[in-house]
């Protein structure tokens, strides 16, 4: 299906490409994509080289002298500009600090003379570099470090190729920080084969959000890598800690997570130097979370001996054209076509494939599996809390196959834990990050955006059974606040009550759960009318009402907002201000009020009316002055840099004042996103900002995430066409067209 989107006029669903007046569509998209948009702690992007959620992402891990720690999540922060290693993996915006940066490998100007986990400072097997040096583009990255040494990378799917230069006149080694991942590892091997030419090992590691929660202290995966060079080794060795050893192969040992973070001097890794004048060396690297058999068969399949550096750098070119082809837009500025293309690129960074080559994945028991019936692709990282608001949406209605692969996806790793969903997830490992639950309300939005071909009963019967039947997890604050265990924490009180309370809650605020499990119901709701389970249905879409139990019509003088209160009905603060944060989760109560997706019209009534809830919302966005206020500063005003209250600018929609929605939305955009590093206005979240900016600049938005329909805008563009395929058919149920209602004031 084609989606022709012109400015200021309505979606126009299944008309021609033709039939778009205006400027001609861009045909290059992949050439205006800037890695490097994004890359300060700000947004905490990555700029290496990636395919299109891509297993393997071969970027830089950068320094400000202190070997245990980044300066920004995703391991480069674009003001540091001292090198540690390049790694074979990372994420894509988050703000917790741990996950992936496994495996850096370092070129490294001279000879290794003591063990680089001893070098705690990375004043040693560490190089400065300047931005002029660097060249990010989508699916390749290059930098010269002023060692005089220098990087090439480009990838496939679960593949990289590195070309890397060095001075004639110096020793050229590489340098294995095996145990070195980002917030450290429980365990790591490596062992260097001089005759083969190779180097392999693995990295136990996870500990993502270590630091804040000692529930995530653990092992969550293993990763397997291979390297196979194009030159032979003249010397090479290992370390363990302090300990060097010239001529050995093999080491092991980890860097600890015990307090959260590794410990500043311990680790393992290998060391392989070049004869004397070589000037350029050529590695192929490959990646499973299975075994190392098959991260060689992953190699052997995608990147073979006889592929070039530049084959494979083409083919991730063209792997980018066609993802990003699948919307092409016409007019604008340079700045902001890349601000565009770029985003909608950080859109496909996540969720990475997991499954190999032979279709074996790491199931979330531990156990190798395999892809179900119809499944192309095993996905993991689930960065839920944030994903289901957008970024599901946008990666359905482009690429529905893909979106139905993720649901499967989650499903499968449901169904190994013994159907617990998990609202975060780190490759297929459960780390209980943020709070709600997010995995009802993706799989709605994945199925109403398209993605029909995966097991939909089987998905809505595990939901509602998580949703119905309290199992110990939910009762139990281990891990709160950043990490609750449960899937639905609190939920006895919850079914009990209509809310969950503020008191005895085994939660991170009572005040959001609530409205999270609200959005999760009217999931459901949406979810089991789609597959005809009218009593579910009915009785999902009464709970989510949910948000009305912690609404105060009293709050203030200026009227209602969310409130956190007790079992026995009182609320929970003696005194409230809307700046109020107790109950709520990075965020406060004038920010969460306006998070009612699937009822806008019943908090227009709560707020006394239409009106009311347009001045309200005046008064959200602007100062006193009639100023936009985007600062996020004031607690009591709109924060663009994250998720519970982007729905809002869209909200004056339903409140019969659309240019005020189209007024608003550019603004933010225009004021806050552009084709700089510091182009995204807060952590990128897996790609969920991008996604609302994409959106955004389409003119139209998801504002209720379970349902298809989308809020209008003003487009950026005066010409878009969106290449939507055909929605795959479900296995288990009839083939029905998804919905693609446009509309502007829709509510339920």
């Amino acid at each position: 299906m084609t989606t022709a989107v012109a400015a200021l006029a309505a979606v126009t669903a299944g008309s021609p490409a033709s039939a778009a007046p205006g400027p001609r569509l861009v045909t290059d998209p992949a050439a205006y994509v800037n890695p490097l948009i994004g890359s300060t702690n700000l947004g905490n992007t990555y700029p290496g080289a990636v395919r299109p959620f891509g297993m393997l992402a071969w970027s830089p891990q950068t320094t400000r002298g202190a070997q245990v720690s980044t300066p920004a999540p995703g391991g480069y922060e674009y003001r540091a500009t001292r090198v540690r290693g390049f790694s074979l993996t990372h994420l894509n915006g988050v703000g917790c600090n741990g996950g992936a940066g496994d495996i850096p490998i370092m070129p490294y100007v001279g000879d290794v003379a003591s063990s680089p986990s001893a070098d705690t400072s990375d004043a040693t097997y560490a190089s400065d570099f300047s931005h002029e040096n660097e060249t990010a583009r989508a699916g390749y990255y290059r930098v010269g470090l002023d060692s005089g040494a220098s990087a090439e990378l480009t990838t496939t799917a679960r593949t990289g190729s590195g070309r890397f230069g060095f001075p004639a006149n110096q020793p050229a080694s590489m340098l294995f920080r095996t145990s070195n991942s980002e917030t450290g590892s429980t365990d790591a091997t490596v062992q260097v084969d001089a005759a083969a030419r190779t180097v392999t090992g693995s990295v136990t590691a996870g500990n993502f959000c270590g630091p804040q929660s000692a529930n995530n202290r653990q092992a969550l995966y293993t990763l397997h890598f291979t390297a196979h060079f194009d030159q032979p080794f003249a010397r090479f060795g290992t370390w363990r800690d302090d300990a060097l050893t010239p001529g050995a192969s093999t080491a092991s040992g980890g860097t600890g997570v015990d307090t959260g973070s590794p410990v500043p001097g311990k680790g393992s890794g290998a060391y392989v130097t070049f004869a004397e004048g070589t000037t350029k060396v050529g590695v192929k690297v490959a990646i499973s979370y299975v075994s190392l058999d098959n991260a060689e068969a992953n190699l052997r399949a995608e990147n073979p001996q006889k592929k070039t550096f530049d084959a494979i750098r083409s083919e991730a070119t063209a792997d980018w054209q066609r993802h990003l082809s699948k919307i092409k837009v016409g007019g604008g500025s340079a700045d902001q076509l890349s601000t565009f293309y770029t985003a909608l690129y950080h859109s496909m960074l996540e969720p990475t494939l997991t499954n190999d080559v032979d279709g074996r994945y790491l199931g979330a028991d531990g156990k190798p599996q395999r892809l179900a019936k119809g499944q192309e692709a095993q996905y993991g990282t689930f960065s839920g809390w944030d994903q289901y608001r957008a970024q599901v949406q946008l990666m359905t209605l482009i690429d529905p196959k893909a979106g139905s692969d993720y649901a499967q996806s989650l499903f499968n790793y449901a169904t190994q834990r013994g159907g617990e969903w998990d609202r975060w997830l780190l490759v297929h490992g459960k780390t209980s990050v943020m709070s709600g639950d997010p995995a009802a309300p993706a799989v709605a939005g994945i199925h109403a955006f398209g993605g029909r071909d995966f097991d939909v009963k089987g998905a809505l019967r595990s939901l509602i059974t998580a949703a119905t039947v309290p199992n110990a997890n939910d009762s139990d604050s281990a891990g709160c606040n950043v990490a609750c265990v449960g899937q639905r924490p609190a939920l006895d009180k919850y079914l009990q009550l209509g809310y969950v309370p503020a008191d005895g809650c085994s939660c991170w605020g009572g005040a959001a759960e609530t409205m999270e499990d609200g959005v999760a119901d009217f999931a459901l709701a949406e979810l089991a009318g789609q597959v005809g389970d009218r009593a579910n249905e009915r009785t999902f879409l009464k709970r989510s009402g949910s948000w009305s139990n912690v609404f105060d019509v009293t709050a203030t003088p200026q009227g209602g907002y969310m409130r956190s209160r007790k079992a026995d009905g009182t609320w929970a603060d003696r005194t409230f201000t809307p700046a109020t944060e107790s109950g709520f989760v990075e965020g406060s109560s004038a920010r969460y009020t306006w998070m009612v997706y699937s009822d806008v019209a019943g908090l227009a009534r709560a707020m006394g009316g239409n009106k009311a809830a347009e001045q309200r919302l005046d008064a959200f966005f602007r100062t006193t002055d009639g100023t936009f206020d985007f600062s996020a500063r004031d607690l009591t005003r709109y924060d663009p840099t994250n998720e519970p209250d982007m729905n809002a600018p869209y909200l004056y929609n339903y409140f019969g004042v659309p240019y005020k929605a189209q007024e608003t939305v550019r603004a933010v955009m225009d004021q806050l996103w552009g084709n700089t590093p510091g182009g995204i206005p807060g952590n990128d979240d897996a790609g969920t900002m991008s996604s609302w900016y994409v959106f955004s600049a389409l003119g139209m938005y998801p504002q209720n995430p379970s349902r298809a329909d989308l809020v209008l805008s003003a487009p950026l563009f005066p010409r878009a066409v969106i290449e939507a395929g055909p929605a795959a058919r479900s296995r288990s149920t009839p083939r029905t067209p998804p919905r693609r209602t446009s509309t502007s004031s829709r509510s339920r």
